[in-house]
């Protein structure tokens, strides 16, 4: 087998698997609770105003300043409020399901690389 055709086999076999966990339930799932949070206005406009706060607490940080302690208390106020939004949190379980079934993708991959380096087979490049 040549170096094309293998890593041609190893991008078909990739996409396969992408295929496969778009239509796992886990990954609908997810899809559902994004949409769920993106039509929760409150949560959006909670959930921006803390990237923009993020976004200034880098700069000041970078700057070698530390943000005022008004706005760490509005920052903590915030997380804190969109914690208990109930789109928050099914985003939040469903996200943690899709990482769990990525890293167990990913222990398999991993399991098939070691079935492969004890092989006896030697494909040529």
């Amino acid at each position: 087998m040549n170096r094309n055709t293998g890593m041609e086999l190893i991008w078909d076999r990739a996409r396969e698997v992408g295929r496969m966990i778009a239509q796992s339930s886990e990954y609908g799932a997810m899809k559902r609770a994004g949409q769920m949070l993106n039509d929760d206005r409150e949560a959006v406009t909670r959930l921006n105003r803390l990237q923009e706060m993020e976004a200034g607490f880098a700069r000041a940080i970078q700057s070698g300043t530390e943000p005022p302690v008004e706005q760490q208390q509005e920052f903590e106020q915030l997380v804190g409020e969109v914690q208990v939004m109930p789109a928050y949190q099914a985003y939040e379980a469903a996200r943690g399901n899709l990482d769990r079934l990525m890293m167990r993708v990913q222990e398999e991959i991993e399991k098939g690389i070691q079935a492969g380096e004890q092989s006896r087979i030697i494909l040529s490049s």
